[in-house]
């Protein structure tokens, strides 16, 4: 299913023990278009202080009354490394927190997720039954040894999802409008959707640009061109954020565009400078 990222801020994050705090931002990963992390302000619980929640400790469960179930404990976020939400995210912290929980990297995998592309799948012992504490900690620790070495020099894009919203949009001929938000795979947390605010051209009209469409993004500037002309996006299909958008919606999109569905292969993002 897919979910606007701006309805999920100010939900409740659940812990197997407590309530954790609400949702302020996410984190997305530039390169993939996934989001990495959610940021969770504790609110009067640990005053002052937001913490990062990875989807890989999300549990499903249909997400009722605006509460997302996480499966760790207030003690182990209470715990858990410090980091300031103001500043960019490094490889370096996001080792400390990944290993903090025992979780495997997510980069250097053939899939989104690692090896695979559901976030749940890296919890230790997932899809394998009982695992021996010693012996997975034993292989985690040498997993982690080499993830480290491949990747020492690598240099993460996490980008904060409302940070990015109001960036312009450019068109192949002409300027667009701005980011308005993102709909996300809420299994795989794959942004699927960048939604595009029309409204100074085209009044109250809204649409969906898949990030493969992307030609490329200028951080420093603030903008995002795409390769699709102003016409074939002014009469594409509008998006209505008070209506679930379906598949069936998708292949009329893309149909519109011209381009293949995801359903017909993995979705590449554009590139990044």
């Amino acid at each position: 299913m897919l979910r606007s990222l701006k309805e999920l801020e100010n939900y409740q994050i659940s812990a197997t023990d407590g309530q954790i705090g609400h949702i302020r931002d996410f984190y997305f990963d530039d390169d993939a278009w996934a989001v990495r992390y959610i940021v969770v302000d504790t609110g009067n619980w640990l005053v002052g202080r937001e913490v990062l929640i990875s989807p890989i400790s999300v549990q499903y469960s249909g997400w009722a009354e605006r509460t997302m179930p996480v499966c760790i404990t207030r003690e182990q976020v209470r715990n858990s490394p410090g980091i300031d939400t103001d500043k960019p995210v490094s490889r370096q912290h996001e080792e400390q927190y990944l290993g903090f929980y025992g979780y495997p990297y997510y980069w250097g995998g053939a899939g989104m997720w690692g090896e695979g592309p559901y976030p749940y799948a890296l919890v230790p012992g997932y899809a394998g039954g009982r695992v021996d504490r010693v012996e997975h900690e034993r292989e985690l620790e040498a997993y982690l040894r080499d993830e480290r070495v491949r990747h020492r020099n690598d240099d993460p894009h996490l980008r904060s999802c409302n940070a990015v919203a109001g960036y312009r949009v450019h068109a192949n001929d002409g300027d667009l409008g701005h980011v308005a938000g993102f709909l996300v795979d809420d299994e795989t947390w794959a942004i699927h959707h960048v939604i595009v605010d029309t409204s100074n051209w085209w009044l109250g009209h809204k649409v969906l640009i898949a990030p493969r469409w992307i030609r490329n993004v200028q951080w420093a500037d603030r903008t995002v061109s795409v390769d699709l002309s102003r016409d074939s996006i002014r009469n594409a299909p509008p998006y209505d954020a008070t209506v679930e958008w379906s598949q069936d919606q998708d292949q009329l999109l893309y149909h519109h565009f011209g381009r293949s569905g995801y359903w017909a292969r993995s979705p590449l993002a554009g590139s990044v400078s």
